[in-house]
């Protein structure tokens, strides 16, 4: 079985695969890639199932070496890569010698880069999934310089290319579904929502992306009794700034849901940078 050697893994590397749905019930976040599709997509390239566990590398700083031949590639935040310091191509399959080191630098652009490997990270998985839970502490422990990650027996599908690779970035427009406590934001407040240039704070992680903005006033300033929460649901606490919610989101929270966005909005809102533009398009119908 091959091994991979971290050698540094910049602000957070974390293993992660499509993540462990369905235990909502039982106080657990499905977890998971936050750009799943990027994840898909590097996975499919290398011959991978597209559910293989990857990894996560937030504002690039990861560097791996291999101890023996490995494919990799690299999709979601277009992270500059090399081995050992000559540029290779983003968004292509690349093979790593054994003893050469494959890095990434900072992204111009976006937050997260997925990095899959020929094979898959085989780690134990935890309810079904080998992702990481960075709120509850379920899966694999952050990355560290000195671990050793076991890589799979390598799968019966060829190394291909990608025919399309989305390079995200830039202004993020999402589409918000009101409810179930829209009642509780003012009418000026609704107008807000969906007409203001929301920035997202640095105050942001897998649990949410945090908004700054003008505050949204609320007709009942108490706190409500716990209901459940989803990944894109827009929670309004007591500062009346917005937080949407990503894969390790709580299960549940005591301040007003007022709307959710669309599933296939939350990749590219994971990808926005503290500073980035958040427009928020709101819809009557229900979801």
């Amino acid at each position: 079985m091959a091994v991979i050697h971290v050698v540094a893994t910049g602000p957070q590397a974390l293993i992660e695969d499509l993540g462990r749905p369905g235990h909502l019930a039982i106080g657990v976040a499905p977890s998971g890639a936050i750009d799943a599709p990027s994840l898909r997509l590097a996975n499919r390239v290398v011959g991978n199932p597209e559910d293989a566990a990857g990894l996560e590398v937030v504002l690039g700083g990861l560097v791996l070496q291999a101890d023996s031949p490995i494919v990799v590639m690299v999709a979601g935040a277009p992270a500059p890569v090399t081995i050992d310091r000559r540029a290779v191509p983003f968004g292509e399959p690349v093979t790593v010698a054994p003893g050469s080191r494959l890095a990434l630098g900072r992204p111009p652009a976006a937050l997260r880069s997925y990095v899959a490997i020929r094979g898959g990270i085989d780690v134990p998985a935890v309810l079904g999934s080998r992702s990481t839970d960075t709120s509850s502490g379920l899966g694999p422990t952050p990355l560290q310089a000195g671990d050793q990650l076991p890589v799979g027996p390598a799968p019966d599908q060829p190394v291909t290319h990608a025919d399309h690779l989305p390079v995200p970035g830039g202004p993020v427009q999402v589409v918000a579904h009101l409810g179930p406590r829209d009642d509780l934001l003012t009418n000026e407040a609704k107008d807000q929502l969906a007409q203001s240039v929301w920035r997202v704070s640095s105050h942001t992680d897998r649990i949410g992306v945090r908004l700054e903005g003008p505050p949204l006033d609320l007709t009942h300033t108490g706190e409500l009794p716990s209901s459940p929460i989803i990944a894109g649901a827009i929670q309004v606490p007591p500062s009346g700034q917005p937080i949407i919610f990503l894969n390790d989101h709580p299960t549940t929270g005591g301040y007003p849901i007022v709307a959710c966005i669309r599933t296939e909005d939350l990749a590219h809102l994971g990808q926005a940078r503290p500073g980035d533009v958040v427009r928020i398009s709101l819809r009557d119908n229900p979801i």
